[in-house]
């Protein structure tokens, strides 16, 4: 499906709202960002976040190359009209050095935008419940989390996720599938249990992690798992 259709898809299956990677987007240009928001303000779909699923800013040689390049896609999701944009805590492991470089740069690049940035238990530098809350500790408030229940492995994200749950502002529901449709209820309840223990009230993001043949179908069993929950 082309993009500039998927909008209004989104409304006709009840969504209101969608996250958008930066891969996806076929073309940066003014033309087509303005094209892209339009399709958006049609379908009464409103941009939740653009992920920026590149670059590294704790690399001790090109960190700085991928901060720039990392501020460019910042530009491009504001033109978009996005609320959020989710950045790469970093790829090095969690050291004090690497730690000092990831916060300067993400309180330089969210100086930068109007936008509300965060980052994700994702990757090297975010790989612990102690690392990630360091970070949002040395960020000061200025970068928010995504909890991704999915990043983390069993069992170990059962512990580790209720110690970074209650900084969450946005959750990527990777919710599991047993069948095509059917889900690991076990796992889902276990996860969404933890929001609800915090309290959670953001948003939570699908993900298309289905085996069947409708990607959809595999969104709706998600959505009514957590809508259920609730």
């Amino acid at each position: 499906m082309p993009l500039l259709e998927l909008p209004a898809a989104l409304a006709k299956h009840g969504y209101t709202e969608m996250q958008l990677c930066h891969f996806h987007l076929p073309d940066r240009s003014p033309f087509y960002t303005a094209e892209l928001r339009s399709a958006l303000a049609s379908a009464g779909v409103s941009l939740h976040a653009v992920l920026i699923d590149d670059g590294d800013v704790t690399h001790p040689e090109n960190g700085e190359r991928d901060k720039a390049w990392i501020a460019s896609w910042i530009k491009t999701a504001e033109s978009l009209g996005a609320a959020h944009a989710r950045v790469i805590a970093g790829r090095q492991a969690p050291t004090p050095e690497t730690m000092a470089r990831s916060a300067a740069a993400f309180k330089s690049l969210a100086a930068g935008t109007s936008l509300r940035l965060e980052t994700e238990n994702w990757h090297e530098l975010t790989s612990t419940p102690e690392a990630v809350v360091e970070f949002l500790d040395r960020t000061e408030g200025k970068v928010g989390l995504c909890a991704d229940l999915g990043n983390w492995p069993r069992p170990r994200k059962y512990e580790d996720l209720p110690r970074i749950f209650s900084f969450a502002e946005t959750c990527h529901a990777k919710l599991e599938f047993l069948t095509p449709t059917t889900l690991d209820m076990e796992d889902a309840s276990a996860c969404l249990s933890m929001a609800a223990a915090v309290g959670f009230d953001g948003a939570y993001v699908l993900v298309n992690g289905g085996p069947g043949d409708s990607e959809w179908d595999a969104l709706a069993i998600q959505r009514d798992a957590i809508v259920n929950h609730r």
